[in-house]
This record gives C-alpha cells, structure tokens and sequence, in this order.
C-alpha cells in the first residue's frame, strides 16, 4: 500500500500483518489467487481459526461475503472464493 497515495501521504488503513495476533476485528491486507492475482485486496477477520481465517471484504454490496483464506501474514484466498 505504500506509494499508493500522493507523497508524503500516509496510507489511510492499519493493517495487522502478523498471524500470530489476529483476533477479529482486524484490518488486513490480502491477496486473491487467479485472475486477481498481484491486486493488493483491504479485508476484516470475520474469525480466526488456528489453520485460517474469515475475510470479511466489506462490499456494501454484498455485505454478508464472507472468504476462507491462510493464515499467513497477508492471507491467500483462492479465486473461486469471490
């Protein structure tokens, strides 16, 4: 995210990049597998298991969207999630 805004502009999210603290609530930065593949996605933990967790993307259009994805510093979710 960084770079992503004019300079010396702060990006405007605090993400929580370390697996070992996730709790739900917070704001993390994942990534989509597939055609999505590169595009840096801003998501909620919806739950956090010991193997995984639960995106919550917060698309006002779809606000019950919920995906699987690792648990890994930025979380992996497969394409077929979306």
């Amino acid at each position: 995210m960084l770079g992503m805004g004019n300079e010396g502009e702060a990006c405007p999210f605090e993400f929580n990049f370390d697996p070992a603290t996730f709790k739900v609530g917070d704001t993390i930065s994942y990534r989509v597998t597939g055609s999505l593949e590169g595009f840096p996605f801003v998501g909620t933990l919806a739950e956090v298991h010991e193997e995984f967790v639960v995106i919550s993307p917060g698309d006002p259009t779809t606000p019950d969207a919920r995906y699987r994805g690792t648990r890994e510093s930025r979380p992996l979710v497969q394409e077929s999630e979306i």
